[in-house]
């Protein structure tokens, strides 16, 4: 898999502000070749660049052609976005559909995403050049996506595909159960302590507390935390009491 491959191709945009936000698209999703056939914008406005923000540089690379044909001679795949139906359209698939064999082809030659214009879309003699139709779920009430909003998803699950992004981890390890108890056993008495409890009741509160916890992963680091909360709360409820402050009565 090789996004360097991968083409970003806009027939007759329209407007500056969308080629500038494909080219921050682009970016996010680890892709740089951009083409652009008979563009009707001025793509070298402070506003396209603005739009661009950080990835001017995909702007600054793009190339200009005037024709489709010419935009993707060199590509083998060729997918073609469209919203509509109709005669030939009938094979069309979502990009999740497509991307496993987009990405293969990549490892072998260019594979080109051709995006139509805001107002128009793809021609039919547009789409003849294409090897897939490409369709973006979308509510029936109104099917058609913004251009760079389009981009965005087909990108997506062109990068999601690659398997390259990992979620961070949590850097400690799941805290141990012995740990976990001492920090039940702290906060127990520390509830205890500052009068939020009375001792009949708090095996049942520490059963709530408990469920509390347990709906997420408890790290060591999140342990000591609420250790070290428990030990000032502690500490707290000595120092009221050695100074004469009356604590609060018991809640339940």
């Amino acid at each position: 898999m090789n996004l360097k491959n991968i083409r970003i191709v806009l027939v007759n945009p329209l407007y500056a502000s969308n080629v500038g936000s494909v080219c921050r698209v682009m970016k996010n999703m680890g892709l740089n070749d951009l083409a652009l056939v008979n563009p009707r914008c001025d793509v070298t406005t402070h506003e396209c660049k603005q739009w661009a923000c950080h990835a001017n540089n995909v702007l600054k690379r793009r190339r200009e052609f005037k024709a489709l044909t010419a935009a993707v001679a060199d590509c083998g795949l060729v997918a073609g976005t469209t919203a509509r139906i109709g005669l030939y359209r009938e094979h069309a698939r979502t990009i999740r559909d497509w991307a496993p064999r987009l990405l293969a082809a990549t490892s072998t030659g260019r594979v080109a995403l051709v995006f139509g214009s805001e107002d128009n879309g793809l021609s039919v003699d547009d789409l003849a050049l294409c090897t897939q139709f490409v369709r973006i779920p979308s509510s029936a009430r109104y099917s058609s996506l913004n251009l760079a909003q389009a981009v965005m998803v087909c990108c997506y699950e062109l990068f999601s595909g690659t398997k390259r992004f990992k979620i961070p981890t949590e850097r400690t390890p799941e805290a141990p159960s012995g740990m976990r108890e001492q920090m039940f056993k702290m906060w127990r008495q520390s509830l205890l302590d500052i009068g939020f409890m009375q001792e009949q009741k708090a095996d049942h509160m520490m059963l709530g507390l408990r469920r509390i916890f347990s709906r997420g992963q408890l790290s060591e680091n999140d342990v000591r935390i609420m250790l070290g909360i428990a030990r000032q709360t502690q500490w707290c409820a000595r120092e009221m009491r050695r100074l004469g402050g009356a604590l609060p009565p018991p809640k339940n």
